[in-house]
């Protein structure tokens, strides 16, 4: 996959239009991003980063050229492709800063723009937009241990990589390996965002780095400066009554989707559910089950299930988690 030459570590970044003023993203929760909501290392001394280079027709630090169309277009998200998606060639991808650590993946918030001054026909053309970069380390450096509870009953496209994934000792089977677990999370959430379920949309796959949707706010500071704040996770919240049961309903319709799909989720839990306002979204999808090949299927799904039951029912809402088990199995079959 592409990478990123001197790429700054800021803690805040500005958004810039297409006239080079400071202005606010027209999309709601694209915008830069707060230090404070960044998880990982950051310089104390890091200010505001100005998108405009010298060249404005050539990546600055921390910048390369869109990938939009340097990847197949099976490598790219459903049609309809969504309105505030920048899709131009000579859009920049800007690195702003790491949004979250974990065990095998990294996530990186990008911003995709046009360049300043660049021309556009149609006026309500995205010129900006906020993308979550999720990269996948090689088994070498991860630390997640990806069992079988999760990987049996999945094959891959061709027979030499499943016979090399199954060689851990080679350099090519951890590639493949680590590679299989981008790909399981990009079909997944393409699969689940076109039929109707409330995921991030995924913008395209690259190797092991898979762009998808930021889900957030924005807000704008004391001197117009837009600040993209990261959605809270659903342990974080108390919700109201009414608000809660919504959410009960959007998980439900969530986890249906995914059955239907011959999915379970396979890590669910309030930690994996963003709360964006009253819209719930499910992430962190790598490890999905399949419901037909997988012998653990079960288990896994009802784990699903009753973990968030409790956090639902602690919470006052009557639920049960052997009524939604039995619902989701049978969608599924």
């Amino acid at each position: 996959m592409p990478r990123f030459p001197e790429a700054p570590n800021a803690a805040l970044i500005r958004a810039t239009n297409r006239k080079g003023n400071r202005d606010t993203p027209s999309r709601r929760g694209h915008g830069p991003t707060r230090r404070d909501e960044l998880e990982g290392p950051g310089r104390p001394d890091a200010g505001r980063l100005d998108l405009t280079q010298p060249d404005p027709a050539q990546p600055g630090p921390g910048q390369r050229w869109s990938t939009w169309r340097s990847v197949a277009k099976g490598q790219r998200g459903p049609e309809p492709v969504p309105g505030w998606l920048v899709t131009r060639d000579a859009a920049f991808d800007t690195e702003l800063g790491i949004l979250k650590t974990g065990k095998e993946a990294d996530a990186f918030l990008l911003e995709r723009a046009l360049p300043p001054g660049t021309p556009t026909a149609d006026p309500q053309e995205p010129v900006s937009c906020l993308l979550v970069a999720k990269r996948y380390r090689s088994l070498d450096h991860g630390q997640f241990h990806r069992g079988s509870e999760y990987t049996e009953g999945r094959r891959v496209r061709r027979t030499r990589d499943q016979r090399a994934m199954e060689d851990r000792k080679s350099a090519w089977g951890r590639a493949v390996s680590a590679t299989q677990w981008a790909d399981a999370e990009f079909v997944a959430l393409r699969d689940a965002w076109a039929a109707g379920a409330s995921v991030p949309y995924p913008v395209q796959i690259d190797g092991t780095e898979v762009l998808m949707e930021f889900v957030g706010t924005q807000e704008v500071d004391d001197d117009g400066g837009v600040q993209a704040v990261a959605a809270p996770r659903l342990t974080r919240e108390r919700p109201s009554d009414d608000l809660l049961e919504s959410y009960w309903e959007q998980l439900v319709h969530t986890m249906s989707v995914l059955a239907r799909l011959g999915f379970a989720h396979g890590d669910l839990s309030p930690y994996n559910i963003l709360a964006d306002g009253e819209r719930l979204v499910v992430i962190d999808l790598p490890q999905v089950v399949d419901l037909v090949a997988n012998p653990f299927a079960s288990d896994v799904l009802l784990r699903d299930c009753r973990t968030v039951c409790a956090w639902f029912a602690a919470r006052g809402l009557d639920v049960d988690p052997d009524a939604l088990f039995a619902d989701l199995l049978g969608q599924a079959l």
